[in-house]
This record gives C-alpha cells, structure tokens and sequence, in this order.
C-alpha cells in the first residue's frame, strides 16, 4: 500500500474545508498545520501553498482548474470526505494520492436504501399526499417482507443493506462486477432481474457502470418492480426510467438523478410512481463525524509512515 513520505521534523499542511476539521487534524501533533481553504476563494497562498494533503469540501465537491494544483507543488493526498470518487479519479497531476472516506456514509446511505425501499412498497408518499389533502383514503400497498431483494453492488454500502434487511426476511440476491462466495456477477444480472421484486443499485461510477440500467435493463424487471438508486444519478437511463414510470409498469425510489440538481419543470418531478429525495441519503449528523475521523485517521497514518488507507488510485 501507498505511503505519504514526510521527514520526522516535516511540517505537514492540509489544506481543509471546515475549522472543526483542522482544529481535529492540528490536535494530532504540533507538526500539523491545517489552512482552511475553499478553491472558490482563489488559489492557496502564503502557508497554505506548502500544502502535501488537500481534504475537499463534501456535497458536490468538484475538480479545480489546473492553475490550483500549478500552486500546490507539494501536494501528494486528496483525501475526499465521500465514498464517491468520480470527480477526482485519473483526473489529479502526476504523484497525487486520491483517497476517499470509504464507511463514512454506509450506515445513512444504508439506512435511506432501506427506509425509501419500504416506503415506496407500503404506499407511503400516497397516504401523505392524501393527508395533506385531507382524505381518508383506504388502499392496499405491496409488503417488503418475504420480497425478492436484488442488490447491485456488494461493498460497504450493499452489505450494510443486506444486513439491515434481514428482519424483513427478504429473499436477498447480490451482485457484483466479480463473482465470489455468496455474490454473483454481473454478466448473471439478465437472468436474475425477472425474479427480483426490488432491485436496489448501490455501485460506484465507472465507464461500466454508467448508464447500466438502460432500457433493456428496466425491459427485463417484472411488472410493478421497484427500482431503488442509492448510488448516482448517471447510473440510471433517465429517459427509460421515464418511459417505464409512465407506462406505470414499474416504480422507482431515487434520492440522485441525471442531471442533479433537477431543475423545475423536469419530467421526474410528475413522473408517477416516483419516490425522490434530493441526494441526502448520507445527510445525517452522524456523517460528518466519520468523515472527519476518515481524515484524522489518514494525519495519524502519515505522521507514523505507516500505509494510506482507502487508496483509490494515483495518478
């Protein structure tokens, strides 16, 4: 595994997007210096240029212009407060680090999985929009115990869902981009949509994986299956997951879209069978504790010369 190399009396600078975050950093050793820096204030300066570790701002945390990085000399880490690592990956300057927080958004990110899967298979977004319009309207709603649950994606996240799962003694099914004990591949997932009543898609975005649940993909679920997006938008077909919502042959729960956000006047705002929720699965308080322990964790590494870890690639 990959080391951040740094001289016993080296000052290390990190660059941060919050003063809790450097505050917890500099706590670790008098050796750490933490710059609270956002690239939209300009380009570092000062201390702050001197910078070997960049930790970005969560939620929508993009790749700044290459003049950023020409400032940087020193930088060898991004460690990035999410899973999600699309924005940065084989994108960063020659000897860059890119680490993410891989853990720190599972058991929110798990826990929206599951709370929008039951959800939509209990009909709850229609009894509230019948409150709020004050009827009493009786109506029967399919059950998630004993359905057939399809998960896409084995890592943290699938995992944690599968486990959250099993008081509803669901009929559990993973698949991943590798076969291995208890998971099938992916070259399977054809034969096994027809048989799964839920299938939740928790993958990371890849060249593979985007744009995976096209049209022949929604074709090959059943009639009234639900499709549950905890992964990202770009994932999804957007125009066939229309066409299926509309047709009312299956449904959907989304908490990320393509494009996202989802401007007004956007078909999925009126698409019917549609639970959405605007990105917030991992939006618990929770979450910014583990992220920020994700990047202390990384400091404490570094300052021992010990490996990183959650090394998504250097570039």
């Amino acid at each position: 595994m990959p080391q951040l190399p740094l001289d016993p009396d080296e000052t290390l600078h990190v660059l941060v997007p919050s003063r809790a975050i450097g505050a917890a950093v500099e706590a670790l050793s008098p050796r750490v210096r933490a710059h609270r820096f956002d690239p939209a204030d300009g380009l570092p300066a000062g201390e702050a240029a001197l910078a070997q570790v960049w930790v970005p701002r969560s939620g929508g945390a993009a790749l700044p212009g290459r003049d950023f990085f020409d400032a940087l000399p020193g930088l060898r880490l991004v460690q990035l407060l999410s899973a999600g690592a699309e924005n940065f990956a084989g994108r960063l300057p020659e000897g860059v680090l890119l680490c993410n927080a891989r853990g720190a958004h599972t058991p929110s990110t798990a826990e929206w999985a599951v709370a929008a899967t039951l959800a939509a298979q209990r009909g709850i977004p229609f009894f509230v929009r019948e409150q709020e319009a004050g009827r009493w309207t009786s109506r029967t709603h399919r059950s998630l115990v004993g359905a057939r649950v399809l998960v896409v994606g084995a890592g943290d996240i699938g995992r944690a869902i599968g486990r959250m799962l099993v008081g509803f003694d669901v009929r559990l099914t993973y698949v991943a981009r590798t076969a291995r004990d208890g998971v099938h591949a992916m070259e399977e997932l054809p034969a096994l949509l027809p048989h799964a009543d839920v299938v939740v898609v928790v993958v990371p975005v890849t060249p593979e994986t985007t744009g995976m649940v096209d049209a022949g993909f929604l074709a090959a679920m059943p009639d009234g299956a639900l499709l549950v997006n905890a992964a990202r938008g770009v994932v999804v077909d957007t125009d066939a997951l229309l066409a299926e919502l509309g047709a009312g042959r299956l449904r959907a729960a989304l908490d990320v879209t393509d494009p996202e956000p989802l401007p007004g006047g956007h078909p999925l705002w009126e698409a019917p069978g549609l639970l959405l929720t605007p990105h917030v699965g991992g939006a618990v308080p929770e979450t910014n504790a583990r992220a920020a322990a994700a990047v202390t964790d990384q400091v404490e590494r570094i300052l021992a010369g010990q490996p990183l870890e959650n090394v998504v690639g250097s570039y």
